[in-house]
Order: C-alpha cells, then structure tokens, then sequence
C-alpha cells in the first residue's frame, strides 16, 4: 500500500493566469487587446467576460475605442450595438509592422516582385483573379462542355488570395512611409524656419 500523501487539489491555471492579467492591466488595455483579435461583431457583454470586466465599463472603452477609429460599431439584431477591430486599424497595424522590418527602398523591390507574381498568375490563367478562377473552373465543370480544364490547384488560389492581401499592406505601408517622409520633411523645414 502506498502511504504518500494525495497531490494537493489542482489550480485552475487558465483562472489563476487571467487574475494576474486582470492584476497587471487596466480595463482599457483588457478591453482593447480582446478587441484587437474580434474579428466578427460581438456584444459588450461578450467583450467585457473576455477582458474580465463590467459591460457598462467594456461599454465606455468601446466606444472610446470607436471613436478612435480602432473599433468599428455596428447595430445588432436586437437593437444593441455590436464592436469588433476596424479593418482600418488592423492595415495600419500591419502596415506599421512592415515599415518597422522593411526599409521603403527594399518595399519599392518587393511590391515590384508581388506585382510581376500577380502578372503571372493572369497570364497563366487568363483571368484577373482568384475568385474569377474558381467561378470559371465551377461553371466550366457544371456545363461540362468544351475541352476539360486541370483542375486548379487550392493551393494556388490561396497563394494567390494571400499575394494580393501581401500586396496590398506593402502598398499601405508604402504610402504611409512616403506620407512619414513629408510630414517630417514638413516639420524640419517649420522648425529650420523659426529663428534661434
């Protein structure tokens, strides 16, 4: 027989690890960073059990973040608003990310190669896009008429869907870097122009 003693009752580790965040954080931050991974429309009360606070104080920060520009609002089915991130907010986040591993003359070379990829892809498949593809190859396939196509790889759709998003926050980034440059560019000539 066995006379150790039983293990010590088990912590909840998921519970014990949101005390410490809730601990460590402000509402706001609670509340932002749950929002910042809420990709479809949900409501203050879902928000504020996520980020371990009252609805009435999610309800303040959301909207605080809405007026921001980081949330977007939209009305729920019962009256109710609902929040979830800005696709803005997310492009400039992402752009920002980009402009902090990437200079913008070695930006200018990746956009030229994503753009080239793109060219490849429409010429190679005579279409302008992803969705026109599998729109072609679905109509082609229930009409069974004509000479039968390959059948296009999922994976090379996706390659395709995810080059043009790529190439889209590259663009952002771009500009954002460019508009950077002038309004620092801007700054430094207002204060040259102020005399000592």
């Amino acid at each position: 027989m066995n006379d150790r003693n039983p293990p010590e009752e088990f912590a909840d580790v998921n519970e014990a690890v949101g005390e410490e965040w809730e601990a460590e954080t402000t509402p706001y931050e609670r509340i932002r960073h749950v929002v910042a991974h809420t990709y479809s429309p949900v409501s203050a009360d879902a928000v504020a059990d996520d980020a371990r606070t009252a609805p009435k104080t999610a309800r303040k920060h959301l909207n605080t973040l809405a007026d921001e520009g980081f949330v977007e609002t939209t009305p729920g089915e019962q009256g109710g608003t609902l929040y979830r991130r800005s696709p803005e907010s997310l492009v400039v986040e992402q752009a920002a990310d980009i402009l902090e591993h990437v200079s913008t003359d070695e930006l200018v070379t990746r956009i030229q190669e994503m753009r080239e990829q793109l060219t490849e892809y429409r010429s190679e498949f005579g279409v302008d896009s992803p969705e026109e593809l599998a729109v072609n190859q679905t109509n082609q396939a229930l009409s069974e008429t004509g000479s039968p196509q390959d059948e296009i790889d999922p994976e090379t759709i996706r390659e395709w869907k995810t080059l043009r998003r790529n190439l889209a926050f590259a663009n952002a980034a771009l500009s954002i870097g460019n508009a950077e440059q002038f309004v620092d560019s801007d700054r430094r000539s207002t204060d040259d122009s102020v005399p000592a």
